[in-house]
């Protein structure tokens, strides 16, 4: 198996066509999902304020599963992709398939906290029985179901970190896809099925993750050669494997779990002024998951690349991608920040706002959006500390943007008794992040690339 494996295209084609091959798929892909997410909404929107709210409610669980999922990814990938460009395959193999086994952990930890603990989380965020009934429901079903997101995931970062990003593509579209496709026969009892209402929003979904699972593993075995999958290799685990996997992932399940954490704090903080503003704060994070999922799309084509050059000592190289990455996440974000100024009513529009949401939703979209570009800077910045399984520094920037510094500006500025004050605490804290980044971007740069020459 070792003798007949070649030079990666990581390490040979041209940077630029390279970033654009491996981060484009993931780009569409996420776009779909985002597309996902806004039509979910959309959807659960029609049946009521109360519905969307619930769903708003709901999210920073789901997000905290999707954190898990991720960051247990994010560290297979990066062990994974060093271990080809150092040309450790037994390595490569062994985080391949010990990543599945942690996978398999996962699932059953939501399905117990699904089991257990879904109306609780709810009944801690409002009192209003509708709202605690539908987003109950809605999050026991996904969490119980949760094995299909975890192995989603999983499977969409072993196809990344071997550069078959267009598989991975297929994957999550097709996932989304049939989401879309399941959202309004099941919501509203199209084609002879039960109107199921926010319950056949989840179910929608579960099944979507489920069937991207299933493409995923049918995929990773018939293309992805670079991995030899093995039930025994995943069933008698390598400890040490494991610790290396945590040591980038862990820090990564911290920083995306903190967005779960700064989610339910800031519910907490809008909620108090009416259940509007509330379902505003979830609109915005449907809307600007456009602009920020490709740029995270990006960001996952970017992580191999450099894990595999800094593993095969190319400085030139990883700078190339630095610079030609930071390029196009600063446009993308640019062109959320103008769309969002400019057709913020329309956006609402979607989500059947009412003359109340429009009213706190349209400063919330001018206000919020300003932060956009600095946040492209900030997300490229953080791939280099990801690939150099140096992710404790993202941790770091994470913990003091959404948590040291968002939330108190969130708490303060709501002192003031006017809602669309609220709304600054993003721009103050992403200015934070930036000074932050730069400032460890410029230490593992010293440390880790210049040193390359």
């Amino acid at each position: 198996m070792t003798a007949q494996r070649k030079e990666n295209k990581m390490g040979v084609m041209p940077v630029k066509k390279l970033i654009i091959t491996m981060s484009l798929p993931m780009m569409i892909s996420m776009l779909v999902q985002a597309l996902y997410n806004v039509v979910d909404s959309i959807y659960v929107a029609r049946l009521s304020e109360s519905a969307l709210t619930a769903v708003t409610l709901a999210f920073p669980l789901q997000n905290l599963m999707i954190a898990l999922g991720s960051g247990t990814g994010v560290g297979i990938n990066a062990l994974l992709s060093r271990s080809l460009g150092q040309k450790k395959f037994d390595r490569s193999d062994a985080a391949a398939n010990t990543g599945l086994l942690l996978t398999v952990f996962n699932a059953v930890l939501f399905l117990l906290v699904g089991l257990f603990a879904a109306e609780w989380f709810i009944t801690t965020q409002t009192t209003e029985a509708e709202i605690i009934t539908a987003g109950a429901t809605y999050l026991r079903i996904v969490t119980c179901f949760s094995l299909g997101i975890f192995f989603q995931l999983t499977f969409e970062r072993l196809l990344q970190s071997t550069g078959l990003t267009i598989y991975s593509m297929i994957s999550q579209a097709a996932g989304a896809i049939i989401n879309i496709i399941l959202d309004p026969i099941m919501i509203f009892g199209l084609l002879g099925m039960p109107a199921l209402g926010v319950a056949g929003a989840a179910y929608a979904t579960v099944i979507g993750q489920i069937c991207a699972a299933l493409i995923g593993l049918f995929l990773n075995l018939k293309f992805n050669k670079e991995i030899d999958f093995s039930f025994e290799k995943m069933f008698h685990p390598q400890f040490e494997i494991i610790q290396r996997i945590y040591a980038v992932g862990i820090p990564s399940i911290l920083m995306m779990s903190i967005g779960s954490v700064m989610t339910y704090l800031m519910n907490l903080i809008l909620i108090s002024f009416s259940t509007t503003a509330a379902a505003v704060f979830g609109v915005y994070f449907k809307l600007q998951s456009f602009f920020f999922m490709p740029v995270f799309g990006l960001n996952n084509g970017l992580i191999p690349v450099l894990a595999y050059n800094y593993g095969a000592r190319n400085k030139s190289r990883i700078d190339e991608a630095l610079t030609f990455s930071v390029m196009v996440a600063f446009g993308i974000m640019v062109l959320g920040t103008i769309v969002m100024n400019l057709f913020p009513a329309q956006l609402l529009g979607f989500f059947n706002a009412s003359g109340e949401m429009l009213k706190i939703g349209v400063p919330a979209l001018h206000i919020i959006s300003v932060h956009f570009p600095i946040a492209a800077v900030c997300i490229v910045m953080g791939s280099v500390f990801q690939a150099f399984s140096q992710s404790i520094y993202s941790l770091i920037i994470s913990i003091g943007r959404q948590l040291v510094i968002l939330i108190p500006a969130a708490w303060l500025l709501a002192q003031t008794g006017n809602v669309n004050n609220v709304w600054w605490c993003f721009l103050i804290a992403e200015t934070a992040s930036l000074i932050l980044s730069v400032y460890y971007f410029r230490k593992i740069y010293a440390s880790h690339v210049a040193v390359l020459e």
